[in-house]
């Protein structure tokens, strides 16, 4: 008798109702497992990329807080160019390497591969910061993107890279002391990137008044003299006498700012700034400037140079000695100490060390340069300082503060702040009278008078009238004067009629040629430079030549000829000045 089936199914329908059950709870435990195995995946995944973005766009800087040194958001530094809008100094995006040793697995491991990329590296220490206990340690700054990429085929777990900038100096050395260097972490350490770091850090740019064509034309020439003359440095300016704005200045030796440090100390001195220098008889303009300022003397006075002068145990001689009594004109032609000595004595000490100090020569240069020179005065001020200053021993000073002053003895007597910085077009300061209009005019007939008759004939340029001085100064070294170490220096005005530029150039120990008779003087040496750099520049600047009698050079048979046509020339010169104040009076 078969047992009744309960609910109607017999035994047999209920094993398919357990089977499917368990089949059933089965599927449900596969599908969660497969659900959160997706979860952990999906999470991992999150994770991953959250990382990847991290390391591309967020981590190039490590978190803040790390350490101290640890990077912050790069901002971009400001561009520096010239007053042409020329690039001089720009900011290019580059890598550098950091570790974080705690992420370091393998210090020793990791010092030996990244030595192999970095050779320069010292590996010991370098293991020994991979095995501190800090987040942060830089590896090496400023890579290139091979050097990047070598480090990422190294696959160090904790190694990675921060976004920051490099400072690339387009021009390499031409306005190198000029502009100056950024350190590692790109802030200014000289020059104009010192001077105006928080503008150009700031990311605001600076344009500067050095017209790079000019520059590099100063420093070329400043160089060819340099290697003939065989000298140990050179310094080299172009001032606008109207606006006080430098065009060029040039120091040699000079650096590259690209690569800091393979330059030495020396190279990175400028010259043209910080350097202070007994400049010789260019200061004798300043001393017979004063003389026809204060009416102490005129052009028709002179002094007797017949024989050297004795002040107590020091005795004041001309280098090449006409020995007869000069005319005023003669003095500055023939460069005479005798006769600017006993001018500078009728001056006095006191109105010397007033007109000195309004020229700017007894304080430091005001210039928007960090590295500027103090210059050296007489203390106390003896009347053999005031002889010796005369003629420019026994004051040093820099090649920019004698530049400046010049350009007030040419442009109609005013000083103006000198800048290197472009003014775009805005009026110049309006500067600090120091000598008369009349004053000024005579000096600059006086000063063609040089070029055309005297010791700076080398710096005539056919079609530019040239004005200027001379001037050969012995180097004090420990205590006496050096013979056979001087300064020689030329310092121009063009055109002399209407002077629109003061050119300067200095020649540290030059040594003479046979070319030079084995002269090393200003004449010979720093005035050749001057010319060289007015011929290359004037055309630059649209300064058409003016063919007249005026300005062709001259060459003469004797210096006895020479001499007489000087004669002629300071007659001819004093009427037309005369005949020029009566024209204004």
């Amino acid at each position: 008798m078969t047992e009744p089936r309960q609910n109607g199914l017999r035994d047999t329908d209920q094993r398919p109702i357990r089977l499917e059950g368990t089949r059933s709870r089965a599927l449900d435990v596969a599908r969660n497992r497969l659900l959160m195995a997706g979860a952990v995946f999906g999470l991992a995944f999150f994770i991953v990329a959250v990382r990847v973005i991290d390391l591309t766009a967020f981590a190039q800087v490590p978190r803040a807080g790390l350490v101290n040194d640890a990077p912050r958001p790069v901002v971009a530094r400001g561009d520096i160019r010239d007053r042409n809008g020329v690039l001089l100094a720009t900011s290019l995006p580059t890598a550098s390497v950091f570790a974080d040793p705690r992420e370091i697995i393998d210090p020793e491991g990791a010092a030996d591969k990244l030595v192999a990329v970095f050779p320069e590296l010292n590996r010991d220490r370098l293991a020994a910061k991979l095995a501190e206990d800090r987040r942060f340690v830089w590896i090496r700054r400023n890579l290139v993107p091979d050097e990047q990429h070598a480090v990422n085929l190294l696959g160090i777990p904790g190694v990675g890279f921060v976004g920051e900038e490099r400072r690339v100096y387009p021009q390499g050395n031409v306005a190198a002391h000029v502009l100056g260097l950024t350190n590692v972490d790109g802030q200014g350490v000289a020059g104009v990137e010192q001077s105006f770091n928080n503008r150009l850090g700031d990311g605001d740019g600076v344009r500067l008044s050095i017209d790079l064509r000019i520059q590099n034309a100063m420093r070329e020439e400043l160089q060819a003299a340099v290697r003939e003359f065989r000298a140990i440095g050179a310094a080299g300016l172009v001032l606008d006498t109207r606006t006080g704005e430098l065009l060029a200045t040039v120091s040699l030796p000079d650096f590259d700012p690209n690569a800091p440090g393979a330059n030495e100390d020396v190279r990175r001195f400028n010259r043209v700034t910080t350097g202070v220098y007994e400049m010789g008889s260019t200061f004798k303009l300043f001393t017979i400037a004063m003389g026809l300022d204060t009416g102490t003397t005129s052009l028709r006075g002179g002094y007797d140079a017949s024989k050297p002068l004795k002040v107590a145990r020091h005795r004041i001689s001309d280098y090449h000695a006409k020995n007869r009594w000069l005319s005023v004109p003669e003095i500055l032609v023939y460069s005479s100490n005798i006769g600017a000595a006993q001018m500078a004595m009728q001056v006095g000490g006191e109105r010397q060390r007033d007109y000195l100090g309004r020229l700017g020569l007894l304080s430091r240069a005001s210039i928007e340069l960090p590295e500027v020179g103090a210059p050296l005065r007489p203390s106390p001020w003896r009347d053999i300082n005031t002889m010796t200053v005369s003629f420019g021993h026994g004051i040093a000073v820099s090649p920019l503060q004698l530049t400046q002053a010049v350009a007030a003895v040419v442009n109609g007597g005013i000083l103006r702040p000198t800048t290197i910085l472009s003014l775009d077009g805005a009026p110049p300061p309006a500067g600090e009278r120091v000598f008369s209009a009349s004053t000024s005019r005579q000096m600059r007939a006086l000063m063609r008078l040089v070029v055309r008759y005297g010791t700076g004939r080398n710096a005539e340029v056919a079609g530019y009238k040239v004005g200027g001085k001379t001037g050969t100064a012995e180097k004090l070294i420990a205590g006496r004067y050096r013979r056979d170490k001087r300064i020689s220096s030329f310092v121009g005005a063009f055109p002399i009629d209407a002077p629109r530029y003061v050119v300067l150039a200095v020649i540290d120990e030059p040594k003479g040629n046979k070319r030079t008779y084995n002269y090393a003087t200003g004449g010979w040496v720093a005035a050749p430079v001057v010319g060289a750099v007015v011929r290359r520049m004037a055309p630059m600047l649209g300064i058409a030549p003016v063919m007249d009698d005026e300005s062709e050079p001259v060459q003469y048979r004797t210096k006895k000829a020479r001499e007489a046509a000087l004669r002629v020339a300071i007659g001819k010169t004093i009427a037309r000045i005369r005949g020029s104040q009566l024209a204004s009076n």
